[in-house]
């Protein structure tokens, strides 16, 4: 997706110069002026990483960077602002044809709104040339624009702007063929959306037995074909369509966790698969990644060995064969069961410091306390199939291990033979308790200019009360009814249309139409139509992933530091820790 080689697509001469808009405080977007830009900076970015990048994610008007810390994102916007035009193609890659039955349910409304009627709709369809420019939404969404470029001549191509649906559709079935704004696309899977549906097809549009996993990729070619019966996939040099693999642990008899009740809901995790923004994949990984990492410590494990993640207890596990382990994040009863007349006898297991799990014994998880989500490690790392470069399980995609149910087993890895096992270690910070209130710090922008000064104040000046409509792909807000002057308020735009699709981070503060905010985490997409307000500090994410549902949440406004001290949960509302 680099270099000079010839393409329809080429930056020009008198682009006019990019903003920049921070998302938090460790990435931003880049303002481009056309996709052809998008495209160029894209490719060149991609194929020569500024220092620290560690995401570049294209989208229809933006590019959004991502950097390993502060230093790195501050260097790169100054360089950047610097750039003049960007000489790169989006090259030709293959010719993928997708076979369509064109029946979708907006197929004459589209027709009718075009001025093109239901056949004219097809057969320009079908006659169009397409090419990939970017990926996201979810794995194996590529965004199609037409390979001759409208944007030389959009005065041409207003009939043909699509509209996207006034209402989105709860589910849209996978392999619907659709159309918003100038791009074309096929959802790989049911998934919400609000693009108007004009046909489908049977392509697998992802397929991790394939190489890339995604059939269409930015640069590749795509042409439609119209046909009466079920569609098929056509591409040259390719293999078959293959299945995602489900992840979940192999049984055996070697030493192994076993669950004998999931909780509510227990998951495989690590630190995620970062860097797969453009084939529609977010990074997952462990909600609260400082915890996870912190489990793995005092266990003696690397940092990002795969740990189990449960949610508001209830989790039951039985050793086969002798385990050592460590429980760190929410704080939760938890009970050792010793194996009958056996010994040592039943006794407590106590958190951030290593206990023994005996061949036989089980370790259940109480509710908590306070927080939300505990991460249970186990020495030598838990073992389930690696896809993408991790175990994590991704609930938006459907990627990774399936998340545990009783019966499953978990086999344990031999991890670093001589790692010494940590000691007891403090909690990071105290844990968000139902009914307080927990401050979490929120650096304004990306687009708080959609709602004004105002808006931020509003979202300052209140509190928002966490529901439990809440989960792993984000925080689901409401208005609290005892807070400030202003409780009650949902948070108004100030300006009317679209915004175009555009990266977003995990902190982001999305406000779709209703004025609640959802607060993205670890499985949030990877872009998204709302407006973003704010973004939470990185620092604050392990507060933000252990809300319970109840919590009142208070942002503070706050400039991009430098540093940042950690975070802290209102005294006021928290009542002292008396156990030890």
């Amino acid at each position: 997706m680099s270099g000079t080689a010839s393409g329809a697509h080429r930056a020009g001469a008198g682009a006019a110069p990019r903003g920049i808009r921070w998302s938090g405080t460790r990435a931003f977007l880049l303002e481009c002026g056309s996709l052809t830009d998008v495209v160029a900076l894209h490719a060149r970015l991609s194929s020569e990483p500024l220092p620290g990048q560690t995401e570049v994610l294209a989208a229809a008007e933006t590019l959004a960077l991502s950097f390993a810390h502060r230093g790195a994102a501050l260097s790169a916007a100054e360089v950047l602002r610097t750039w003049g035009p960007v000489e790169g193609d989006l090259q030709a890659g293959g010719l993928v044809e997708i076979e369509v039955v064109y029946d979708g349910e907006d197929l004459d409304e589209v027709g009718g709104l075009t001025g093109l009627s239901r056949d004219g709709l097809i057969c320009w369809h079908t006659e169009t040339d397409w090419i990939g420019a970017f990926g996201g939404f979810a794995p194996g969404f590529t965004y199609l624009v037409r390979a001759d470029n409208p944007e030389v001549h959009p005065e041409e191509d207003r009939a043909l702007d699509i509209p996207r649906r006034d209402s989105p559709r709860t589910s849209v079935p996978a392999g619907s063929v659709a159309l918003a704004g100038r791009f074309s696309a096929v959802y790989p899977r049911s998934s919400p959306g609000g693009w108007q549906l004009i046909g489908r097809t049977d392509a697998t549009l992802w397929d991790l037995d394939r190489s890339p996993p995604a059939l269409v990729a930015p640069g590749d070619r795509v042409r439609y074909r119209a046909v009466r019966e079920q569609a098929r996939i056509g591409l040259a040099g390719s293999s078959g369509p293959g299945t995602t693999p489900a992840g979940t642990a192999v049984p055996g008899t070697g030493p192994a966790v076993v669950v004998e009740h999931a909780g509510l809901q227990s998951l495989i995790q690590d630190l995620g698969r970062p860097g797969q923004g453009d084939l529609g994949v977010s990074a997952a990984g462990a909600a609260d990644a400082d915890s996870a990492r912190q489990a793995n410590r005092v266990v003696g494990n690397d940092p990002g060995a795969a740990v189990i993640e449960t949610l508001l207890g209830g989790l039951r596990l039985r050793a086969r064969g002798h385990q050592v382990l460590a429980l760190a994040g929410a704080e939760t009863p938890a009970v050792i069961t010793a194996v009958a007349g056996g010994l040592p006898a039943d006794r407590v297991a106590a958190h951030r410091t290593p206990f023994a799990l005996y061949d036989g014994e089980t370790l259940e998880i109480g509710e908590p306390v306070a927080g939300l989500r505990t991460y249970v490690a186990v020495r030598g790392g838990l073992e389930a199939d690696v896809v993408l470069g991790s175990r994590s399980t991704d609930s938006l995609s459907g990627l990774g291990p399936a998340p545990l149910s009783t019966g499953t087993e978990v086999p344990v890895g031999t991890g670093p033979r001589y790692a010494a096992v940590g000691g007891e270690e403090p909690p990071l910070r105290p844990m968000p308790r139902a009914g307080a209130a927990t401050e979490l710090r929120v650096v304004p922008g990306p687009r708080d200019e959609w709602f004004g000064p105002a808006g931020l104040e509003r979202l300052a000046g209140q509190d928002w009360l966490v529901t439990d409509q809440s989960n792993r792909i984000g925080v689901r807000l409401a208005v609290s009814q005892d807070g400030a002057s202003q409780a009650g308020t949902p948070l108004e735009r100030i300006r009317d249309g679209e915004l175009a699709s555009e990266g977003a981070v995990t902190g982001a503060l999305q406000v779709p139409p209703s004025g609640l905010p959802v607060l993205f985490l670890a499985d949030h997409p990877v872009t998204g139509g709302y407006p973003v307000i704010g973004v939470v500090l990185p620092e604050d994410l392990t507060l933000a992933a252990q809300l319970p549902p109840g919590t009142r949440v208070r942002f503070v406004l706050t400039a991009p530091p430098e540093t940042t001290p950690p975070a802290t949960v209102s005294s006021e509302t928290v009542p002292e820790r008396t156990d030890p």
